[in-house]
């Protein structure tokens, strides 16, 4: 008989619950959060689990691989929807979300998630801790700043600049306490820029040596940083059978609310990959404000600008660059300006 099994993941125990094809339990328990456990619980069915099912998070990406590779037929669900049927329940608990999880898989009522290798995995790693330095980077800026404001002291816009440094010390040459403290606050700065500057000299190197990048960065606003966070995000352009559904799985379309006589549209949905969005949206700012060669793309990107705003129309440029990207790399072509 066919049988499905939910796996309901914590970070130290996991929730297993094993389903014939009728929806009767056939085992619950818990074991411990690893591919091996998981596998050991589950050998018993090995010949008749037909799914073994669990949600999209930051573990998910291990197991699945690991439970593959140990030869488990494995699911991974969109966790927005398998929150749905978790949430219609009565009881709330571990083993009542690993069964709704296996009737899930039973009924088929569930979203497929692709799972990314490690190799995308240690790429997102890498843009994931130059996005923390950055933010780190301009709160410490932001803090000497605000340090120096009830003094009337007002420094340089941008930050993290020789000029800003020079200002900051400057400003307070003469006053011993907030000379202490800036100094302190410029010296952790320092640092991060040169964190930051290490990142990405190495990210750099890695758009170098990628053919994909180069082609990628034919298009104007994509440095290697843009290049670098669409290939992690998107991983297999080959899974997408139009390329406008990119920018429907990085979240840029919009989410509408229709009820009866109430039909309202609302913004964007901000599913997917929150870093490739951020990106591609700073490349429809940068292509539309900074880029002086003309493309169609920027020409109509500015039409919009007049017709609907600048937001607007950097979310819809970002949608279109999703798609020119997908399209250049699945042909292994280069960016067209006409």
């Amino acid at each position: 008989m066919t049988m499905f099994a939910g796996l309901d993941v914590g970070f130290k125990r996991t929730a297993v619950c094993v389903v014939d094809g009728s929806g009767r339990t056939v085992w619950r328990g818990v074991v411990d959060t690893h591919p091996e456990a998981i596998a050991a619980a589950l050998k018993r069915w090995r010949n008749k689990l037909e799914k073994v099912g669990l949600e999209t998070g930051s573990m998910s990406p291990w197991l699945a691989r690991g439970l593959s590779v140990l030869g488990f037929p494995v699911v991974c669900m969109d966790a927005r929807r398998a929150a749905d049927a978790v949430k219609s329940r009565r009881v709330k608990s571990d083993k009542a979300d690993a069964f709704a999880l296996a009737e899930m898989l039973r009924t088929g009522w569930y979203s497929a998630v692709h799972v990314k290798s490690e190799e995308s995995h240690r790429l997102k790693a890498l843009l994931g801790e130059r996005d923390q330095l950055v933010r780190a980077k301009r709160a410490l800026g932001n803090q000497v700043r605000g340090l120096l404001r009830p003094f009337g002291i007002r420094l340089p816009s941008r930050q993290g600049t020789k000029k800003f440094a020079e200002a900051a010390h400057q400003a307070v040459a003469h006053d011993t306490m907030l000379s202490a403290s800036v100094t302190a606050l410029m010296e952790a700065l320092a640092a991060i820029e040169g964190q930051l500057a290490r990142l990405d000299e190495r990210l750099k190197d890695l758009a170098r040596r990628s053919p994909v990048c180069w082609r990628l960065m034919s298009v104007p606003g994509v440095g290697p940083i843009v290049a670098l966070a669409f290939i992690a995000a998107i991983e297999d352009v080959g899974r997408f059978a139009r390329m406008r559904d990119i920018g429907v799985y990085l979240g840029l379309t919009p989410k509408r609310y229709q009820s009866g006589e109430t039909d309202v549209g609302l913004g964007i949905s901000h599913q997917g990959d929150s870093m490739a969005r951020h990106y591609l949206y700073e490349a429809a700012n940068v292509l539309l404000t900074t880029v002086r060669s003309p493309s169609a793309l920027k020409s109509w990107g500015l039409k919009l600008v007049k017709r609907r705003g600048p937001k607007r129309a950097r979310v819809a440029v970002a949608r279109k660059l999703a798609a020119v990207l997908g399209r250049i790399w699945k042909d292994g072509t280069h960016f067209a300006a006409a």
